[in-house]
């Protein structure tokens, strides 16, 4: 081959190549793209009560740096949009929850690609309703009996079943539908009280023996609605059933991951500290595959 022609040759390949470089370059920085994760939801989302606060977070959000939703992103290397804010209801997803506080639905955009939430706990203020009833009548009666089962009955739970799943079965649609592409997780949450009453646990979380099991049982039903509207919409369910169990309020400083009513080290009670926060998140990693 002439000189020249081997040249115009050369020169040809190596334009080839170069094009070749160019057409990956795009795919390759979207593969290497961070992914687009925005994490709503409720104070268990939020790790209200857990230090040291997200100074970009509103003030009565009380959110932690160290909630679930930052630790899975610190994980994954995720671009994080935050929205979680404790005392949240469903109603908060598409309304503001404060003044000058974006309904936490308008973060959520068509190339979202993840999303997780832990929500309905505080519809109807149905957990938070028992919760404090079962502890002032605990309180009236020493511990003894269950006067918070059998004033209350069904009552709680008929509103999870009636309201709360069917409002969070309309939010987990609504997702579906501003984020298709995402990858949708609701949690459930983690263990408050054991499966019955332990001694030394009415010093720290004033409920009767016989209530324990009680709302243990509700805390079961506002999962399981979760979990249902969960298999009905598409979304992943994380259940932290087995993963909490031990972890409940009433167990040592060194074990638990809820804190209870009285001598906790949150300055929100009944809400997960630290290692809870870090619980949900493994849990959440290992159902999602995440690395």
């Amino acid at each position: 081959m002439p000189a020249q022609h081997r040249t115009v040759a050369a020169l040809a390949a190596v334009t080839g190549i170069a094009a070749l470089g160019l057409g990956a370059g795009p795919a390759a920085a979207d593969a290497e793209a961070p992914t687009r994760y925005v994490a709503l939801g409720d104070s268990y989302s939020a790790g209200s009560g857990v230090l040291p606060l997200d100074p970009t977070a509103p003030l009565p959000c009380a959110r932690t740096l160290l909630n679930y939703p930052h630790l899975l992103a610190a994980k994954t290397g995720a671009k994080l949009t935050d929205v979680t804010c404790g005392g949240a209801q469903t109603k908060d997803f598409t309304q503001s929850q404060y003044p000058g506080v974006a309904p936490q639905f308008d973060a959520l955009k068509s190339d979202t690609e993840l999303v997780t939430l832990t929500i309905g706990g505080n519809d109807n203020s149905t957990f938070i309703n028992a919760i404090l009833s079962c502890g002032s009548a605990g309180i009236l009666t020493g511990g003894k009996g269950s006067p918070c089962k059998d004033r209350y009955g069904s009552t709680f739970k008929d509103q999870v079943e009636t309201k709360t799943y069917p409002a969070i079965r309309a939010s987990l649609n609504e997702i579906r539908a501003r984020s298709p592409k995402a990858r949708v997780a609701i949690l459930g949450y983690p263990w408050i009280t054991p499966a019955k009453a332990v001694p030394g646990c009415f010093a720290k979380l004033p409920i009767a023996e016989g209530d324990v099991p009680y709302l243990r049982d509700l805390q079961a039903h506002l999962n399981g609605a979760a979990q249902r509207a969960a298999a009905e919409t598409g979304t992943t369910f994380v259940d932290l059933a087995t993963a909490s169990d031990a972890h409940d309020a009433c167990r040592p400083a060194s074990e638990r991951w809820i804190e209870p009513v009285l001598f906790g080290t949150n300055f929100v009670p009944v809400h997960p500290n630290a290692a809870g926060e870090a619980g949900m998140a493994k849990e959440t990693a290992e159902v999602l595959n995440l690395s």
